[in-house]
């Protein structure tokens, strides 16, 4: 029998990462510069978005679950803004702001619908910055019922292998967004969860489906994973455990945008788990969580309701 959604909202879950701000400029192109072989254009509208583990925080709160998240910020007017949008999506948060460290800011420039310039904002965080976030991290797990690390490779988990163990010896859940071509410091995780792409960077290439299935159960071993999922776009999900793997086919209608696709099936997956769903079950809901979100343009979120439907239908 599968459990409730009605569950959901009985969740906690901290999360531990790298946050971002996400700026997007929208306006009208109309012209190309006299100075430079380039599209002139005329903003008329800004848009500002929490980003990075910042956009798993809302996606667990959308579920009607409780989030706790502990990241590192810049003492500056982004880090200000990623607090407030935070805090007013009801989002529980402990941002360990430090003068020296800028916060992340990602700013898009669209026009038309179409992006046409990206700039990225970012420094590492300090060994010191890094002490005060482990610091924190045993105060948000009081009460969690998982564990989400969200790894963007900004430098917030840089003493993951701490906050691995300190999940693991309050018996949570541990689960991690990997980032990078070395999961090492990942091993004893309870699950990590790569896209294609990111696995294959690890893993290496595979010439046919029985050597994929044969890579995973290889490095769930070898990383001491009690499981590891591999999302594979519209081939959908595939769930490596010690006794079985389970293949969960896509279920996207249409696919509008993958961005923050990822966030999604890991805040769905942790807040099922927390809510106290089996593995394979949490991962058929962010299965179909997955298949919501990508109808939708930009990093969207996904409502019990929607679940429900998608359910239904």
């Amino acid at each position: 029998m599968c459990p409730s959604l009605n569950s959901l909202d009985q969740a906690e879950v901290a999360i531990i990462g790298d946050v971002m701000l996400d700026r997007y400029w929208f306006g009208k192109v109309e012209r190309i510069s006299p100075e430079a072989p380039v599209p002139v254009v005329q903003v008329r509208r800004e848009e500002e978005r929490p980003g990075g583990a910042a956009n798993v925080a809302l996606n667990v709160v959308s579920l009607g679950a409780k989030a706790h998240l502990l990241a590192p910020v810049g003492q500056d007017a982004a880090g200000t803004q990623l607090s407030v949008l935070l805090e007013k999506a009801g989002v529980q948060t402990r941002l360990i702001a430090d003068a020296a460290y800028p916060t992340t800011v990602k700013l898009r420039v669209i026009g038309h619908q179409q992006q046409l310039l990206r700039m990225d904002f970012e420094s590492q965080p300090s060994p010191e910055h890094a002490a005060m976030m482990r610091a924190e991290a045993q105060t948000i797990l009081t009460n969690a019922g998982a564990l989400l690390l969200s790894d963007y490779g900004k430098g917030a988990l840089r003493d993951v292998e701490i906050l691995i163990a300190a999940g693991r010896a309050a018996d949570l859940p541990v689960l991690i967004d990997p980032k990078g071509r070395d999961y090492g410091p990942y091993t004893g995780a309870t699950i990590i969860t790569p896209n294609l792409s990111e696995f294959q960077a690890v893993a290496g290439t595979w010439s046919n489906e029985t050597a994929f299935l044969s890579l995973g159960k290889e490095w769930r071993q070898k990383l001491q994973l009690e499981a590891l999922l591999v999302t594979r776009g519209e081939e959908g999900m595939t769930l490596f455990t010690e006794n079985a793997i389970h293949h969960h086919p896509a279920q996207a209608r249409e696919v509008f945008d993958v961005t923050g696709a990822g966030d999604t099936v890991i805040a769905t997956l942790a807040t099922a788990l927390a809510a106290g769903w089996p593995m394979d079950q949490a991962v058929e809901l962010a299965n179909r969580a997955a298949g919501i979100v990508v109808g939708k343009l930009g990093a969207a979120v996904v409502s019990p309701e929607e679940l429900s439907t998608a359910s239904a239908g």
